[in-house]
């Protein structure tokens, strides 16, 4: 095989190990959140290296339920989260 295959095999290799490392490996923070947002309501788990990320992946995870469109995700993501629960 040329050189350009096996240097496409061995980066898709690296690109996927990377990937399952850092799906697999485990996150120090996790939170559950609740969102209300247009009468709606979703609550959403997640984990992060930081209280910060997990706070703001589980708040982004629930307004991509509650929300329609770029303005109303950003306005749900202002939102103060009805509920927060460290885990």
């Amino acid at each position: 095989m040329k050189k350009t295959v096996w240097a496409g095999i061995v980066f898709a290799v690296l690109v996927v190990g990377f990937v399952m490392y850092s799906s697999f490996r485990p996150h120090p923070y996790s939170c559950n959140v609740c969102m209300v947002f247009h009468g709606g309501r979703d609550c959403r788990t997640a984990s992060a290296d930081t209280r910060e990320n997990a706070l703001r992946t589980a708040v982004t995870n629930a307004c991509a339920q509650l929300a329609s469109g770029v303005t109303e995700s950003s306005q749900c993501e202002n939102t103060t989260p009805e509920s927060v629960t460290w885990k």
